[in-house]
Parts: C-alpha cells; sequence; structure tokens
C-alpha cells in the first residue's frame, strides 16, 4: 500500500468535491492510502507538493483545481505556471498526477471533474500511481 496526498486548490467547492471523489476513488480501489491538503489556488500547489515531498511520508501526489478562463491574462498565467510547477516536480522524480482542469467556462469543468463522466480527479490519480510504478521500476 502506497501513501498518496490529494493536493487540492480550493476555489470551486462543487468541482473540487467532485475531483477528489474520483481521485479517492481510484487511489483506495487500488488499495493505497490518501489524505488530504488544500491550498489556496492553483499557483500554490506545486510549492506545497515540494514541501510535502521533502517529509518522504507520501510515495505520490496528485494535484487537483480548476482554473476557469476569465477576462483577464491571469488565466494563462495560472494555467501554465501550475502546470509548469507541476512538470518541474515529475521532472525531478516526484509522482505527481496532474488534475488541474483549464476550461473556458464552469459547464467544461463539470463534464471533466464529475465522476459519471471523464473523471479528470481519477485520471490524474491513475497517472501518479503509474509514475510510482515506473520510479519503482527503475531504482
Amino acid at each position: 500500500m502506497a501513501r498518496f496526498l490529494i493536493v487540492e486548490a480550493r476555489f470551486y467547492d462543487h468541482l473540487n468535491d467532485m475531483l477528489i471523489a474520483g481521485a479517492r476513488a481510484a487511489l483506495e480501489a487500488a488499495g493505497h492510502a490518501a489524505e488530504i491538503l488544500t491550498v489556496p489556488g492553483a499557483l500554490e500547489l506545486p510549492g506545497a507538493i515540494a514541501a510535502a515531498a521533502e517529509t518522504g511520508r507520501y510515495d505520490g501526489f496528485v494535484a487537483l483545481g480548476v482554473v476557469i478562463r476569465g477576462e483577464t491574462y491571469h488565466f494563462e498565467i495560472v494555467a501554465g505556471e501550475s502546470a509548469r510547477g507541476i512538470m518541474a516536480l515529475t521532472m525531478d522524480g516526484i509522482p505527481v498526477g496532474n488534475g488541474i482542469l483549464t476550461v473556458e467556462n464552469e459547464a467544461q469543468a463539470v463534464v471533466r471533474a464529475d465522476p459519471a463522466q471523464l473523471n479528470k480527479g481519477a485520471g490524474a490519480a491513475e497517472a501518479a500511481m503509474t509514475l510510482l510504478a515506473i520510479r519503482e521500476k527503475f531504482s
């Protein structure tokens, strides 16, 4: 049994709840334990994961959040920089599944977050489990 930390950028409660439900179900179905840590926004996800990884208490991580395009350039910064931060962590060998939804509107987010539809929370958990298995294969 591996220990995973689900790190969520809680901004849209109802969407995050769906993402967490999907991620948690996928991890538990595979026999793994999961804890949840909440951060203010998507930009804080990589830093929180890096800090948690340093403790050695977790085998893998699932980053969850929702970024919906608004009227300003802020969307591009948050979407791009949070993805860049997650990618940097994975390049350092930290198994992170990226479940940060970057969408045009709430309707798109619902379809992607809902466990009965695209279930991107589960997809992020599955990616984290796969990256952990790859790391273990080569260590």
